[in-house]
Protein backbone atom coordinates (compact mmCIF):
# COMPACT_ATOMS: atom_id res chain seq x y z
CA UNK A 1 0.00 0.00 0.00
CA UNK A 2 2.47 2.63 -0.67
CA UNK A 3 2.06 5.58 -0.92
CA UNK A 4 3.15 9.36 -1.16
CA UNK A 5 0.89 11.83 0.43
CA UNK A 6 0.49 15.70 -0.67
CA UNK A 7 2.14 18.73 1.40
CA UNK A 8 -0.20 19.21 3.99
CA UNK A 9 0.35 21.98 6.34
CA UNK A 10 1.25 19.74 9.11
CA UNK A 11 4.01 17.50 6.83
CA UNK A 12 7.07 18.73 6.87
CA UNK A 13 8.52 16.57 3.89
CA UNK A 14 6.69 15.54 0.63
CA UNK A 15 5.64 12.16 1.38
CA UNK A 16 4.87 8.54 -1.03
CA UNK A 17 2.23 8.41 -3.66
CA UNK A 18 -0.20 5.06 -3.94
CA UNK A 19 -1.10 2.87 -0.91
CA UNK A 20 -0.39 -1.07 -1.90
CA UNK A 21 0.59 -3.52 0.25
CA UNK A 22 -2.87 -5.50 0.41
CA UNK A 23 -3.23 -9.01 -1.01
CA UNK A 24 0.42 -10.19 -0.31
CA UNK A 25 3.51 -9.51 -2.78
CA UNK A 26 3.51 -5.73 -1.76
CA UNK A 27 3.63 -6.50 1.71
CA UNK A 28 6.21 -6.70 4.40
CA UNK A 29 7.14 -10.13 3.77
CA UNK A 30 6.65 -10.51 0.26
CA UNK A 31 4.58 -13.25 0.16
CA UNK A 32 2.01 -13.84 -2.47
CA UNK A 33 -1.67 -13.69 -1.56
CA UNK A 34 -3.32 -16.87 0.34
CA UNK A 35 -5.16 -19.25 -2.06
CA UNK A 36 -8.59 -18.38 -3.55
CA UNK A 37 -8.31 -14.76 -2.16
CA UNK A 38 -11.37 -13.34 -3.59
CA UNK A 39 -11.57 -9.34 -4.63
CA UNK A 40 -14.02 -7.16 -2.53
CA UNK A 41 -17.30 -6.07 -4.20
CA UNK A 42 -16.24 -2.83 -6.46
CA UNK A 43 -17.12 0.02 -3.97
CA UNK A 44 -19.41 2.10 -5.59
CA UNK A 45 -18.50 5.86 -6.37
CA UNK A 46 -19.95 8.28 -4.50
CA UNK A 47 -20.11 12.01 -5.86
CA UNK A 48 -18.98 14.27 -3.25
CA UNK A 49 -22.04 15.95 -2.08
CA UNK A 50 -21.69 19.66 -0.50
CA UNK A 51 -19.91 20.07 2.72
CA UNK A 52 -22.11 19.48 5.22
CA UNK A 53 -21.87 21.05 8.84
CA UNK A 54 -18.81 19.72 11.10
CA UNK A 55 -18.50 19.57 14.61
CA UNK A 56 -15.90 21.79 16.05
CA UNK A 57 -12.01 20.93 15.91
CA UNK A 58 -10.82 18.40 18.81
CA UNK A 59 -7.39 19.36 20.60
CA UNK A 60 -4.82 17.01 19.19
CA UNK A 61 -4.93 13.38 21.25
CA UNK A 62 -3.57 10.25 19.76
CA UNK A 63 -6.23 7.41 18.71
CA UNK A 64 -6.43 4.12 20.19
CA UNK A 65 -9.73 2.49 18.78
CA UNK A 66 -11.82 2.36 15.97
CA UNK A 67 -15.02 1.36 14.85
CA UNK A 68 -16.98 0.85 11.67
CA UNK A 69 -20.13 -0.91 12.48
CA UNK A 70 -20.78 -0.95 8.99
CA UNK A 71 -17.98 -3.32 8.37
CA UNK A 72 -17.73 -4.91 11.58
CA UNK A 73 -14.83 -3.32 12.39
CA UNK A 74 -13.58 -2.86 16.38
CA UNK A 75 -10.37 -2.17 16.25
CA UNK A 76 -8.18 -2.12 19.07
CA UNK A 77 -5.51 -0.60 20.25
CA UNK A 78 -4.44 1.08 16.78
CA UNK A 79 -0.75 1.12 15.43
CA UNK A 80 1.38 4.69 14.87
CA UNK A 81 2.58 4.59 11.26
CA UNK A 82 5.38 7.12 10.04
CA UNK A 83 7.76 6.04 6.65
CA UNK A 84 9.36 3.90 5.42
CA UNK A 85 13.38 3.86 4.52
CA UNK A 86 12.19 4.95 0.64
CA UNK A 87 9.84 7.64 1.81
CA UNK A 88 6.35 5.58 1.45
CA UNK A 89 4.00 5.67 4.15
CA UNK A 90 4.39 2.23 6.33
CA UNK A 91 1.06 -0.04 6.69
CA UNK A 92 0.72 -2.78 9.08
CA UNK A 93 2.49 -5.97 8.84
CA UNK A 94 1.24 -9.23 7.54
CA UNK A 95 1.41 -10.05 11.21
CA UNK A 96 -1.00 -7.41 12.20
CA UNK A 97 -3.82 -7.74 9.36
CA UNK A 98 -6.35 -7.24 12.01
CA UNK A 99 -5.44 -4.00 13.43
CA UNK A 100 -5.85 -0.25 11.61
CA UNK A 101 -3.07 1.58 11.34
CA UNK A 102 -3.16 5.52 11.96
CA UNK A 103 -0.56 7.89 9.78
CA UNK A 104 1.05 9.84 13.03
CA UNK A 105 2.82 12.01 10.78
CA UNK A 106 -0.38 14.18 10.28
CA UNK A 107 -3.33 15.17 12.30
CA UNK A 108 -5.27 13.03 14.85
CA UNK A 109 -8.59 12.15 14.36
CA UNK A 110 -10.89 15.34 15.22
CA UNK A 111 -8.33 17.94 14.69
CA UNK A 112 -8.42 20.19 11.48
CA UNK A 113 -7.30 18.51 8.60
CA UNK A 114 -7.18 14.92 7.26
CA UNK A 115 -6.30 12.36 9.79
CA UNK A 116 -5.42 9.27 7.87
CA UNK A 117 -6.46 5.54 8.80
CA UNK A 118 -4.81 2.52 6.62
CA UNK A 119 -5.64 -1.10 7.12
CA UNK A 120 -5.37 -4.36 5.03
CA UNK A 121 -8.49 -5.89 3.21
CA UNK A 122 -6.30 -8.81 2.90
CA UNK A 123 -2.91 -10.58 3.43
CA UNK A 124 -0.65 -13.65 2.72
CA UNK A 125 -2.68 -15.27 5.65
CA UNK A 126 -6.39 -14.82 4.48
CA UNK A 127 -8.87 -11.75 5.07
CA UNK A 128 -8.05 -8.79 6.97
CA UNK A 129 -9.45 -5.97 9.24
CA UNK A 130 -10.76 -4.40 5.98
CA UNK A 131 -12.73 -7.29 4.72
CA UNK A 132 -15.76 -5.73 4.65
CA UNK A 133 -15.25 -2.01 3.42
CA UNK A 134 -17.69 -2.91 0.82
CA UNK A 135 -20.57 -2.93 3.30
CA UNK A 136 -20.12 0.77 3.99
CA UNK A 137 -22.40 3.37 2.41
CA UNK A 138 -22.50 7.10 2.60
CA UNK A 139 -24.17 8.39 6.06
CA UNK A 140 -22.97 5.52 7.70
CA UNK A 141 -20.26 6.51 11.06
CA UNK A 142 -16.85 5.84 11.87
CA UNK A 143 -16.21 6.65 15.88
CA UNK A 144 -12.40 7.03 16.54
CA UNK A 145 -11.96 6.51 20.61
CA UNK A 146 -9.08 8.88 21.73
CA UNK A 147 -6.18 8.71 24.59
CA UNK A 148 -8.10 12.15 26.49
CA UNK A 149 -11.17 10.28 26.83
CA UNK A 150 -13.07 11.70 23.71
CA UNK A 151 -14.73 10.01 20.85
CA UNK A 152 -14.19 11.60 17.54
CA UNK A 153 -17.77 10.37 15.42
CA UNK A 154 -17.19 11.21 11.67
CA UNK A 155 -20.17 10.60 9.22
CA UNK A 156 -18.52 9.14 5.56
CA UNK A 157 -19.84 11.79 3.25
CA UNK A 158 -17.96 10.08 -0.26
CA UNK A 159 -16.12 6.45 -1.21
CA UNK A 160 -13.61 6.31 -3.99
CA UNK A 161 -12.10 2.88 -6.02
CA UNK A 162 -9.12 4.07 -8.15
CA UNK A 163 -6.36 2.17 -9.55
CA UNK A 164 -3.12 3.28 -7.52
CA UNK A 165 -1.21 4.15 -10.43
CA UNK A 166 -3.69 7.72 -10.25
CA UNK A 167 -3.98 7.72 -6.28
CA UNK A 168 -5.89 11.30 -5.42
CA UNK A 169 -2.95 12.77 -3.24
CA UNK A 170 -3.81 15.96 -2.81
CA UNK A 171 -7.65 15.05 -2.72
CA UNK A 172 -6.55 12.67 0.58
CA UNK A 173 -3.35 14.08 2.14
CA UNK A 174 -4.21 17.88 1.03
CA UNK A 175 -4.82 20.36 3.79
CA UNK A 176 -8.61 21.06 4.66
CA UNK A 177 -10.26 23.56 6.53
CA UNK A 178 -12.13 20.84 8.82
CA UNK A 179 -11.63 17.74 10.69
CA UNK A 180 -12.03 15.37 8.21
CA UNK A 181 -10.98 11.05 7.99
CA UNK A 182 -9.68 8.82 5.31
CA UNK A 183 -9.65 5.50 5.39
CA UNK A 184 -7.65 3.46 3.33
CA UNK A 185 -7.38 -0.46 1.87
CA UNK A 186 -7.18 -2.33 -1.40
CA UNK A 187 -9.19 -3.24 -4.00
CA UNK A 188 -9.55 -4.60 -7.14
CA UNK A 189 -8.88 -8.74 -8.66
CA UNK A 190 -5.32 -9.90 -7.99
CA UNK A 191 -2.81 -9.24 -10.45
CA UNK A 192 0.81 -10.64 -9.92
CA UNK A 193 0.10 -10.65 -6.87
CA UNK A 194 -1.16 -7.15 -6.17
CA UNK A 195 -4.77 -5.51 -6.05
CA UNK A 196 -4.38 -2.77 -8.58
CA UNK A 197 -6.75 -0.60 -6.83
CA UNK A 198 -6.94 1.46 -3.99
CA UNK A 199 -10.66 2.16 -1.62
CA UNK A 200 -10.93 4.88 -0.03
CA UNK A 201 -13.82 6.37 2.40
CA UNK A 202 -13.77 10.27 3.29
CA UNK A 203 -15.48 11.08 6.34
CA UNK A 204 -15.90 14.82 8.10
CA UNK A 205 -16.63 15.07 11.94
CA UNK A 206 -20.05 15.41 12.80
CA UNK A 207 -19.57 14.87 16.76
Amino acid sequence: MAHRAARPLFAAVLLAAALTGCGGAATTTGAPPAAGSAAPPAVTPTAAPAATASAAPLPASVPVRVRIPAAGVDASPLLTLGLAADGTVEVPSVADGDKIGWYGKGVTPGETGPAVLIGHFDTARGPAVLKDVSRVHTGDEITVSRTDGSTAVFRVRELEQVDKKRFPTDKVYGNTTRPELRVITCGGEITDGHRPDNIILYADLVG
